[in-house]
């Protein structure tokens, strides 16, 4: 085998590497690395641990995370979170219901109304078909579902967590013995039966 036999045989097998680091820098070498693939990147914001996002949609989700906070019987709400769904966002949702939950919208918000959508550090109050998508596109999001057919949304979850804490032994004992307690006002606006959860949509 001659020498420019070798050396083409040499050079066939060389194999360069592309590396993007996470600021964003593309690197080139002859070894390759322990990221994870270009077309397939591990979710860690918004979506199911269990399913590989798109890299592009997995970068852009830990960027720009997205959280929809809804309510029971708010049609914006359902129309919103559709919004999301068919255009493929990876999301996470927190539902408002309890009196810790509106407390806790007022602070995150300021305010008391549903839905509301942050995406990254942005916050949009109620629901814009126009708004929420003009944002979206911004944040860098496709305009069409990209997710796996494996992708699972995950389940919504209250805004605050329920606490159970432990009562010691004998302080049940004088609670049960003890007359009950008047009940303490409510913090949300008046609910009726058109507004059940007392937040303004």
């Amino acid at each position: 085998m001659g020498l420019g036999a070798l050396l083409l045989v040499g050079t066939a097998q060389a194999q360069v590497y592309r590396v993007v680091g996470p600021d964003g820098r593309v690197t080139y070498s002859d070894k390759p690395t322990a990221q994870p693939a270009r077309d397939a990147a591990p979710s860690s914001a918004g979506g199911s641990s269990n399913t590989a996002l798109p890299y592009t949609l997995a970068q852009t989700a830990q960027r720009y995370p997205v959280t929809l906070y809804t309510s029971k019987e708010c049609v914006p709400c359902t129309t919103g979170r559709n919004l999301l769904i068919n255009r493929g966002i990876p999301f996470s949702e927190k539902t408002v219901e309890s009196n810790d939950d509106i407390a806790a919208l007022q602070r995150l918000a300021s305010a008391g109304s549903l839905p509301l959508l942050t995406i990254g550090g942005q916050q949009l109050k109620g629901y814009s078909d126009s708004e929420w998508t003009q944002y979206l596109d911004a944040a860098g999001y496709p305009k069409t579902s990209q997710l796996p057919s494996s992708y699972r949304r995950p389940a919504a979850a209250p805004l605050v967590a329920a606490r159970a804490t432990p009562a010691p032994a004998a302080s049940v004992a004088e609670a049960a013995s003890a007359p009950a307690a008047p009940a303490q006002p409510s913090v949300a606006p008046p609910r009726s039966s058109t507004n059940p959860t007392g937040i303004r949509f």
